[in-house]
């Protein structure tokens, strides 16, 4: 029986690199464009005013590729470009396409600076967990060596920060957290680790714990010590936030040695508590962005409100200290907010802004912080106690609470940084 041999198609490889130019794209897709290829894939970096440009193609008709090849190479020679083009079996890549259904997470890389002992120890237990990096993504900008680069007008601390996609099933979660805590704590590099899904691209509620992470002191510590019981109350607030007392025992004991404080004393206070590093570039630029901000604390209203109204929080829950006649009793008024209010707090506020938990950040310091990071879509532990940097996937602590932006993968470009 006759008949026209039905051509056969060729999947090809092309990579282009060598000092980037304008319009690079354009000359080389435009010489594919004319043997009517379709792209598979493509992908593209540039460092130091170097590019690298990956495109995965398929030609139609197996016949163009040596007519192809030569007008590829000859643009690359005219470009002063370095040109490898190499075919790919199609059974590699039907392969490859069959593992795009493969579990996938983001690893964020954050500090001061970024090492090559960093990022290797960091890819030497991706490599151990049997992952691929299928992508590594710069969030921060440049940084001038220059310490009088006239540019960097910007008084923010500089950060350092990437994001790697990997892809696979980790042979132990556990394992790769602790590896990575240990690597945290030796290196000065903080690592974020968590799921990338379709909650994680559509995050809209973040909430935070007070003392500790958004103030720099334990209110209930500073009031003690203008109280005189100050070393009475340290000790039973480091043992609660260490998880070695109940919460709401510790908090009782704690309010009971602060009876006779003058409720004047309580503003005065509030007003002069630090703010951790960060704080108003992270609520600025999360509010602007139209994320719903909440502070759940085991701390106090009094500073909570303060707070509320300082950095446009939408959501405060926290302990109300009894006041009567002018003078604290050394009671609290309603229901003591501990860990598990907190986690319950968080579910109902998701479910007031109808969203899902799982497009929820929760960010915390203490024990008493765990449940509502490890329920919401995101935890993370700021500047916290060992036993919550070692349970949570997420940890800041060698920089400012800022970092929480690197963390949702923001790039210093969507980041105000003068405020």
């Amino acid at each position: 029986m006759g008949g026209r041999k039905k051509q056969m198609s060729e999947i090809v490889l092309i990579t282009i690199s060598g000092k980037d130019q304008k319009g690079i794209n354009c000359r080389f897709t435009s010489i594919l464009a004319q043997y009517n290829v379709n792209i598979l894939d493509i992908g593209q970096s540039v460092i130091h005013e170097n590019i690298l440009l990956g495109i995965l193609i398929e030609i139609p008709v197996k016949g163009d590729f040596p007519a192809i090849f030569k007008d590829i190479l000859f643009e690359g020679y005219k470009l002063s470009l370095h040109v490898d083009i190499q075919s790919a079996q199609k059974e590699h890549y039907e392969n490859w396409v069959g593992s795009q259904g493969q579990e996938r997470r983001i690893i964020t890389l954050l500090g001061k600076k970024l090492t090559a002992l960093q990022i290797s120890r960091v890819t030497s237990v991706i490599a151990a967990n049997n992952l691929n990096i299928d992508k590594i993504t710069r969030l921060t900008g440049r940084i001038s060596l220059d310490k009088n680069n006239i540019n960097n007008t910007c008084k923010a601390p500089t950060r350092a920060s990437i994001q790697l996609a990997v892809s696979g099933t980790p042979c132990s979660l556990k394992s790769m957290r602790g590896d990575f805590m240990k690597i945290s704590q030796e290196t000065g590099v903080d690592i974020s680790f968590y799921i990338d899904n379709i909650y994680s691209k559509n995050r809209k509620l973040v909430v935070f714990d007070m003392d500790s992470t958004l103030i720099q002191a334990e209110v209930i510590n500073e009031l003690a010590k203008i109280a005189g019981v100050g070393e009475k109350v340290a000790a039973i607030t480091e043992s609660a936030m260490r998880g070695e007392i109940d919460f709401k025992e510790s908090f009782r004991k704690r309010v009971a040695l602060l009876k006779g404080l003058r409720a004047e004393e309580l503003i005065n206070l509030a007003q002069s508590l630090p703010l951790s590093d960060g704080v108003e570039l992270v609520t600025k630029t999360l509010k602007e962005l139209g994320y719903k901000l909440g502070i759940l604390s085991g701390g106090f209203t009094f500073v909570g409100e303060y707070l509320k109204e300082k950095l446009n929080f939408d959501y405060l829950y926290a302990n109300t200290l009894e006041i009567k006649n002018g003078y604290v009793t050394g009671e609290v008024t309603g229901e003591i907010i501990d860990g598990e209010k907190k986690a319950q707090l968080l579910r109902e506020i998701a479910q007031k802004e109808n969203i899902s938990i799982e497009q929820t950040i929760a960010v915390g310091d203490g024990a008493n912080d765990l449940p509502m990071i490890t329920i919401a879509g995101l935890g993370v532990a700021y500047n916290a106690k060992p036993l919550v940097r070692e349970k949570a996937a997420s940890n800041i602590y060698n920089v400012g609470l800022d970092g929480l932006l690197y963390l949702i993968g923001m790039r210093d470009r969507e980041i105000k940084r003068c405020i």
